[in-house]
């Protein structure tokens, strides 16, 4: 099951509207990275933690 990580979903000072969808370790990869790139986060095991606590299977949509 595909994996979905929104940044929507959480307060921000940016606004960030990214949404990042794939296979689990590519999502944590990405939105850790995008964490601390982007918000100012330090990686970290507990930055993964909480972010892989925010993951939800990604909805398929049918044409």
């Amino acid at each position: 099951m595909r994996k979905v990580a929104d940044c929507r979903e959480y307060p921000s000072e940016s606004n960030c509207s990214l949404t990042i969808a794939g296979e689990e370790d590519e999502v944590m990869r990405a939105a850790s990275e995008h964490a601390v790139s982007v918000h100012g986060h330090t990686d970290g095991p507990e930055l993964r933690e909480q972010i892989r606590a925010t993951l939800k299977d990604e909805v398929p949509q049918h044409a």
